[in-house]
């Protein structure tokens, strides 16, 4: 039997984007977006608001962060959560492997609302998946190179499966925040 390793890698993430995790993620409204649920939360802000010392960003908005990270970590809202996928997830995988533009957090430009944030969010998909896509068999066995640092004699098939588990798992996250909003009393 032939396995075609690009489509199974691709399948393990479009079936969780296309069935479960895009679908749960329309009619998010920018209340809900910047819902803090605890106090201390880490979100996207304008920058006269930042909750943090080391918040980034080249927009209006900045993220929260603080390297190092807080121990235990401060919870994050669904702006912050997305904006890691939209930024961190995909935006510098594409930067680095897939002729997307340069991004990281310093220089994004954090979505102040949802609607701008899931245009990101889709966008950021598509090229990933495009680009996972455009490598075929021999190049999933190809080493990522020095973009990917510690990892760069990894083969790009690593990488994928890092990256979707990134997604599925951080999405995730987002649509139980989404479910605690929802049953908020």
């Amino acid at each position: 039997m032939t396995i075609d390793w690009n489509a199974q890698l691709l399948e393990q993430l479009t079936w969780h984007w296309d069935g479960h995790l895009r679908p749960r993620l329309d009619g998010l409204t920018d209340e809900e977006y910047l819902w803090e649920p605890v106090p201390g939360c880490w979100s996207i802000r304008p920058h006269a608001e930042a909750a943090t010392s080391m918040a980034a960003g080249a927009g209006d908005h900045v993220a929260d962060f603080e390297l190092p990270e807080p121990e235990p970590p401060p919870f994050t809202t669904i702006a912050w959560r997305l904006g890691h996928v939209i930024v961190g997830v995909f935006g510098a995988r594409n930067a680095s492997h897939f002729g997307g533009p340069p991004i990281d957090y310093p220089t994004a430009r954090w979505a102040p609302d949802a609607s701008t944030a899931l245009a990101q969010l889709d966008d950021g998909y598509e090229r990933w998946v495009g680009g996972v896509r455009s490598l075929g068999e021999d190049g999933l066995a190809r080493p990522v190179g020095p973009a990917e640092g510690p990892f760069a004699e990894h083969p790009y098939a690593g990488l994928v499966l890092h990256i979707n588990r990134e997604a599925i798992h951080h999405l995730a996250e987002v649509l139980t925040l989404r479910d605690l909003y929802r049953a908020r009393s």
